[in-house]
């Protein structure tokens, strides 16, 4: 069971939460709220401490805020961990190790169940858990580069001990996958920036290796449905553009292979202006949309033999992103996933190959075992959950089985659930919305996408990122466990399980 202290701080959070949903509520019935444009917020300064933006690498990772769209008020912070700075090293050494049976008790006591994940990296032990071996005292210096690149310190620009991003040209620097990240509150609280938002995003930027940008997507009730889901595709479509635009300044400027590819100093001029107005520094400079031209420029083998294999691995291996939902948050990742899946070649170079959804908003008309053994829920009951979806939703078009609460809902638009990326999927014993995450993770599975399922044992809605409980052990073996599977998908060496 949940310690006291969760049980009165959850107490003290659904009176809070209460209040506010209900005065939202009253207020959309008086038209105080709601129909006052489509610029919307973003977060509630009254309800939560925002954290500033802090360009310098002092605790590893530095973050700024991004505003990218201009009639809306959609917003990134980008989360970059100082690995992108650190030189590969050609000796490396695994990173998984055996650990003490000491250690392998205390995770069988943070994770209780496993469902349909793969066997590798991992250990089952008798009782049906998993244990993680983890190493331990590893030297550093030998960090495992899993993404390939190096980075030219000449090309760093530093001003008053802040890190300022270099000029995108050439290929000498270090890429990183991207992770976009949607932050939780029923779609009616929170922010991409608050300080429980912050923290978790700089964990898992540091244990994943990637730079995460947090969305920070508009609010309910003033923008309904589907403001929030469409941001979050079009903070997706900002990012392919901002990986063509990247690679469209360099593509007339610099050498590769030993050829140069600059035909005038003119075109070069333009080439730099068009990027250097419009592409975001950092992940120009970091991000890792696609490897084509990294990988062709050390390429010497015959090309009509060997060509056409090394471009069939360039497609497998480029274009990594990953999505990351936290409770509404995995409702709008799932919404995203089927909208890259629809669009295709679109979204080229970038190209989504997993998902990561931590305890689901999910509700149905037909309520579950859970929902009825726990109705009563810690931190999110099924009382407050209708009424966060009774302010997301429409009047018109409110329903427990509308596509985005209910996804296992027949008929329900977009591609077959074949076509899904892998999805892990986060759930907690004492949260009414487990069944229904299980269920949909079990429909994945059963048309062969790898989808398991991570049960954590005492756990409680949101146990991973809610600003209490985001220092306790459990919440950092979640954390782990979540980087472990993510580098399955992001590793150009492959299954790795290696910090």
């Amino acid at each position: 069971m949940p310690s006291i202290g969760v049980k009165l701080y959850s107490v003290f959070f659904k009176f809070m939460l209460k209040h506010r949903l209900q005065s939202r509520l009253q207020a959309l019935e008086t038209d105080a709220v709601g129909g006052g444009g489509s610029f919307g917020v973003t977060s509630r300064p009254d309800e939560e401490t925002a954290a500033a933006p802090n360009p310098s690498f002092t605790d590893g990772v530095a973050t700024k805020d991004i505003h990218i769209d201009a009639v809306t008020s959609l917003s990134v912070r980008v989360f970059l961990p100082d690995t992108c700075l650190n030189l590969p090293e050609t000796r490396s050494k695994s990173r998984v190790g055996v650990s003490s049976s000491g250690s392998d008790e205390n995770q069988a006591l943070v994770r209780r169940y496993s469902y349909g994940s793969s066997s590798n990296g991992v250990v089952s032990s008798s009782n049906g858990g998993v244990l993680v071996k983890r190493a331990q005292n590893v030297d550093n210096s030998y960090r495992r580069n899993s993404y390939g690149g190096s980075i030219d310190d000449a090309n760093l620009k530093f001003e008053n001990g802040t890190y300022r991003g270099y000029k995108p040209v050439g290929n000498n620097f270090r890429r990183l996958p991207v992770m976009l990240q949607f932050h939780g509150g029923g779609f009616v609280s929170g922010s991409n920036d608050s300080v429980a938002n912050d923290f978790f995003c700089r964990r898992i930027a540091r244990l994943c290796d990637v730079i995460v940008l947090a969305v920070g997507y508009r609010l309910a009730p003033e923008n309904k449905y589907p403001a929030a889901f469409e941001d979050g595709l079009k903070v997706l479509h900002w990012l392919a553009k901002q990986a063509n635009l990247a690679e469209c300044s360099k593509s007339l400027g610099g050498t590769r292979g030993g050829v140069d590819l600059r035909r005038s100093e003119a075109n070069l001029h333009v080439a730099d202006a068009f990027g250097a107005s419009m592409v975001e520094p950092w992940l120009a400079a970091h991000g890792d949309p696609s490897r084509v031209s990294c990988i062709l420029s050390v390429y010497f083998g015959d090309p009509k033999k060997d060509l056409p294999e090394l471009l069939s691995n360039v497609i497998l291996q480029g274009s990594r992103c990953v999505l990351l939902g936290v409770s509404c948050g995995g409702n709008i990742a799932d919404y995203v996933a089927r909208k890259a899946v629809e669009a295709g070649k679109l979204l080229d170079p970038v190209k989504v190959v997993a998902q990561v959804l931590m305890y689901p908003f999910f509700i149905g008309s037909i309520p579950t075992h859970s929902e009825i053994k726990m109705a009563n829920s810690y931190f999110y009951d099924k009382a407050m959950c209708i009424l966060a979806w009774k302010l997301f939703l429409s009047t018109e078009e409110f329903s427990l089985d509308h596509p985005a609460a209910n996804p296992l809902v027949p008929g329900r638009e977009g591609p077959p659930l074949k076509r899904m990326p892998p999805t892990l999927t986060v759930v907690a014993e004492h949260d009414s919305m487990r069944d229904r995450a299980i269920a949909y993770s079990e429909e994945l599975r059963k048309v062969n996408v790898d989808a398991p399922v991570l049960e954590y044992k005492d756990a409680v809605h949101e146990f991973a990122t809610l600003d209490m409980l985001l220092k306790t052990p459990q919440a950092q073996a979640c954390a782990e466990d979540i980087a472990i599977w993510v580098k399955k998908y992001i590793s150009l060496r492959g299954h790795e399980f290696s910090y």
